[in-house]
């Protein structure tokens, strides 16, 4: 069986390390980048730290607005899924690149296998949440990582190849903890800092980037804070930075995106995270960090739940009420699978029948 895997940006290329050497072990992958994340410190860094092939297919689409940009992926896509006609495509998560690769297979009648389907914001202005309800209502096989996922597709009457895997992230992380262990003192060492003693922050949706002031007000708030902050900066909030006159944080320490490895380092060592990243709130949470959710919203909304994520948007106060007052539970119980969950979803594109979403 041919499957092609779409990615584009860093958190799937995390998904696809987990799924792709199950499924090669069995099927022909191709693996096809967008280009989404077209630069080496968003893409190749992370490729490096995760074992992941080379993709067959780099369409170099890059950056632009979310018509322009999509529209390329589209064309691109369209073309190479023409030319290698595969049983099944196969997406991740809720980006454009999920959103183009979806549209083309089903204009084609190539059925479509979502990873990390069902989840819901229920806000319709996050683009991504555009993108993911799209992409669920055109896949054939919906591969969900929670219950609360399987509902919310159950909601908008999505039943019929509806499968409850857990998270592909967690395989991953799971796979690597021996290692980050192993390069975390190196990590901190060269930054000059300790575990527990600081906080890590990330930052890179539209709603805190699109120059609505939300990131100013996260740098007002982490400007007042007396413990060190890590902020990788991704390169949307990077340029937000230089086109506006932003608060003096002079005890936030601003870096270049890292690796995989690396990033699991920070967050495992760090006292608290603030992230607008879903993978990230998945991430600290599996490390027995707690997280600060930069948003009015989540799609993991059991971290809430369980008292280990909290949502406080871009509001100062908040934010700063937050970071000094948080005290997680003592529980931890488990989220989002067990670690095989790209076992699962490789046994259920052999099981399924491919079919394209509509048929009968």
């Amino acid at each position: 069986m041919k499957v092609m895997s779409v990615v584009g940006a860093r958190p799937q290329f995390v998904k696809a390390a987990a799924t792709s050497r199950p499924l090669r072990e069995r099927h022909e992958e191709i693996l096809v980048h967008t280009g989404q994340h077209y630069d080496y410190q968003l893409s190749g860094v992370f490729f490096d730290g995760l074992d992941l092939p080379t993709p067959d297919v780099n369409l170099g689409v890059g950056s632009g607005s979310h018509g322009a940009q999509t529209a390329r992926m589209l064309e691109g896509l369209e073309a190479v899924v023409m030319a290698h006609r595969p049983d099944w495509l196969l997406v991740y998560g809720d980006t454009n690149s999920t959103l183009a690769a979806a549209l083309a297979a089903a204009k084609l009648s190539i059925p479509i296998a979502h990873v990390e389907a069902g989840l819901r914001s229920f806000n319709r202005e996050m683009p991504e949440e555009v993108n993911r309800v799209l992409t669920d209502h055109v896949s054939a096989l919906l591969l969900c990582p929670s219950e609360t996922a399987v509902r919310n597709l159950a909601a908008e009457g999505i039943t019929r190849n509806v499968h409850l895997v857990g998270d592909v992230m967690l395989d991953v992380l799971c796979g690597a903890q021996r290692k980050t262990t192993e390069r975390a003192p190196a990590i901190l060492s060269g930054l000059g800092l300790t575990p527990k003693t600081y906080l890590l922050v990330t930052v890179h949706r539209s709603e805190n980037t699109n120059g609505g002031g939300h990131l100013a007000r996260i740098l007002e708030a982490l400007g007042t804070l007396d413990e060190p902050v890590v902020f990788p900066m991704h390169p949307r909030a990077r340029r937000v930075l230089a086109d506006a006159a932003s608060p003096r944080a002079p005890r936030v320490r601003l870096i270049d995106p890292v690796a995989y490895l690396d990033m699991v380092s920070l967050i495992a060592s760090a006292r608290l995270v603030l992230t607008d990243s879903g993978g990230v709130q998945k991430e600290a949470y599996w490390l027995g960090v707690p997280c600060l959710t930069l948003r009015a919203e989540t799609e993991w909304v059991e971290t809430v739940h369980v008292g280990w994520n909290t949502l406080v948007g871009a509001d100062p106060d908040r934010i700063v009420q937050a970071v000094r007052s948080v005290a997680p539970p003592a529980a931890r119980p488990p989220l989002y699978g067990d670690g095989r969950a790209a076992a699962r979803c490789v046994d259920l594109l052999d099981r399924v029948t491919p079919t394209h979403r509509g048929a009968s």
